[in-house]
Formats: C-alpha cells, sequence, structure tokens
C-alpha cells in the first residue's frame, strides 16, 4: 500500500485534475439538475452532482479518519450510499457555480493532503469498523474512499464532458 504522503499526492493531484476540467464545465452550462440523484435505479448525476458529492467526501472521510485517530479501539465510521445527510448535501451543493465547488474541492483536497502527511505509519495502521467493509485501517480509507474515489470521480466527470457535443 501506498504511503500516506503518497496518497496525499493523490489527493492534491485528482483535485487537480478536476478542476481542470472546470473550463470545460462552465462552456456545458447551463447543465440540467438531476431529476433522480440518491441511490434509486434510474438515479443519474451530471456534472453539478457529482462535483457536490466530492465536495462533500473529502471533509466527511478526513473527518472519519479524525474519529478514528481520536478512538480507543476500533470505532465504527462511515456510512452507506442512501445515507440521507449524504444525499441532502448534494442536493443542496448541485445548484452552486462550479467554481465554488472546485473551490472547496482544492481547498478540502489540500487540507487532507497536508493532514496525512502530519501522520505517523503507526497512525496509518490505526482500524475503523465500517458498515460495510468491516475493519479498515486509516490509509485504507485514505486511499480508497478520498484518493481512489476521488479519481473514480473525476473519469465520471471526463465521461460526461466527451460526451456532450461542443458548443
Amino acid at each position: 500500500m501506498a504511503t500516506l504522503g503518497e496518497i496525499g499526492t493523490r489527493i492534491r493531484d485528482g483535485a487537480a485534475a478536476l478542476a481542470a476540467l472546470q473550463p470545460k464545465i462552465d462552456a456545458g452550462r447551463p447543465w440540467p439538475l438531476s431529476e433522480h440523484f440518491g441511490v434509486e435505479p434510474e438515479a443519474s448525476w451530471g456534472p453539478h452532482e457529482t462535483m457536490a458529492h466530492v465536495a462533500d467526501m473529502i471533509p466527511y472521510w478526513l473527518g472519519q479518519i479524525e474519529i478514528i485517530l481520536d478512538a480507543e479501539g476500533a470505532p465504527p465510521f462511515g456510512r452507506m450510499q442512501s445515507d440521507v445527510v449524504r444525499i441532502g448535501l448534494i442536493e443542496r451543493d448541485r445548484i452552486l457555480p462550479p467554481r465554488e465547488l472546485v473551490a472547496r474541492i482544492s481547498a478540502d483536497a489540500e487540507r487532507a493532503a497536508r493532514r496525512l502527511a502530519e501522520l505517523s505509519a503507526a497512525d496509518g495502521e490505526r482500524v475503523g469498523i465500517h458498515p460495510r467493509s468491516g475493519e479498515t485501517t486509516v490509509a485504507g480509507i485514505a486511499e480508497r474512499f478520498i484518493a481512489g474515489h476521488l479519481d473514480e470521480h473525476v473519469r465520471q466527470l471526463e465521461e460526461i464532458l466527451a460526451a456532450v457535443p461542443a458548443r
């Protein structure tokens, strides 16, 4: 597994890749808001829903890491896709201009990368219990739920943008 510093670099790089997409996102405006953006089978996300989710997920998972670091033993952590707060934040923030969402993502990615760089290897091995994934280390959370998930959403945005004819 990558070091916490390497994971932090991936988070910074992912945020930079997302920020680099902002001109294309702006050029495609106005983007329709998705009618279904929760966990229903017909749910789909456009750029606004995707960026609103990313703007929430980085500080959310960093906070979950902090809960584990602050706990004695292996505390429960995380949420499921159907979490009403998660869906509510996407609904609330998807109406924000892309520049605001990109600014939040960039700032939170930088904060996450800095915090991960402060942690020791032993901190990275601390464990929490996720409701679906079970025992997961701090490094595993940073890798899977922040860096890897950010990469997935950058690819998702690239695919959305590639499918839209140039204006």
